[in-house]
């Protein structure tokens, strides 16, 4: 006589049927699905004798219900990561929400991805451009002016002191003069092109000279003595009149030779006098 083999529950005779072994018990497909088969954690329903389950951290599906939560691309034979919120997500979508993000395009600066962290953020490399010219840093250097990124010849051509003869940047070195800067180079003589750092000079109507040049092609001639007004050394005090220019210690009386700065006088045939002197002419 034949051992009876019957389901737990139901005592029907399992011979010659399917059945699943289930803590150590033999149950009928039907009693199972009915009593003993787990709930998919997708669509809450059981997970059948018939069906093909998936389990991971006491947690089961249905082999078809185990599916990325973003992109839904099945997970049965691919990595995945579950989340905190028990959500399951293939490794592209996982890495998208948890990642950094980039600071330019505020997407997911993914895994393995080319990216540049400066100060503690992360950008992709493409993404770190320039503020200015809007071109990727890559491997020029840069530098920064608050929160913003300069490539290295937009932040001269953008911050750096522009010359005042030739208005392009100064780099390096310059000079000062009435605090506006200039190149090296560019403070030269205006007539004979003579660099002037390091030498006397003086200034008219915004250009610079040598004090030969200033002499010969700009200064005022004195009436008195011929010679050229130019404000170095002697004779830095200049008398006007009437379109006339002396050195201070020129305007004399051409008789006596009174100086008669800041004192009345006489002016004939372009000559001038003191009042006494005049009377005798």
């Amino acid at each position: 006589m034949t051992d009876r083999f019957d389901c737990y529950y139901c005592r029907d005779n399992l011979h010659g049927k399917k059945y699943v072994k289930k803590d150590e018990k033999h149950v009928c497909t039907k009693c199972f699905d009915k009593l003993c088969a787990n709930t998919c954690a997708e669509c809450r329903r059981p997970i059948g004798a018939d069906s093909k389950e998936l389990h991971h951290k006491n947690r089961y599906w249905h082999e078809d219900c185990f599916r990325c939560a973003k992109c839904y691309k099945p997970l049965a034979n691919e990595p995945f990561s579950a989340r905190d919120d028990g959500k399951i997500m293939c490794g592209k979508c996982g890495s998208r929400e948890d990642g950094n993000r980039c600071q330019g395009c505020y997407k997911v600066v993914m895994p393995g991805s080319q990216n540049v962290e400066y100060k503690n953020k992360v950008w992709h490399d493409e993404c770190f451009t320039c503020f200015e010219c809007k071109q990727p840093i890559r491997t020029q250097s840069f530098l920064a002016r608050g929160d913003d990124i300069y490539c290295a010849p937009c932040h001269e051509k953008k911050f750096s002191k522009k010359c005042f003869k030739c208005k392009q940047p100064i780099t390096s070195g310059g000079i000062s003069y009435q605090d506006q800067p200039w190149h090296s180079e560019c403070f030269v003589c205006e007539t004979c092109r003579k660099p002037l750092a390091g030498t006397r000079f003086t200034s008219h109507e915004d250009h610079v000279y040598c004090v030969d040049c200033y002499k010969t092609d700009v200064a005022k001639k004195c009436n008195g003595c011929k010679n050229p007004i130019t404000g170095f050394g002697h004779g830095t005090n200049v008398v006007n009149y009437e379109g006339l220019s002396w050195h201070e210690y020129c305007f004399t009386c051409k008789k006596c030779s009174l100086s008669l700065a800041n004192k009345r006088f006489v002016i004939n045939a372009e000559q001038i006098y003191c009042p006494d002197c005049a009377k005798k002419l």
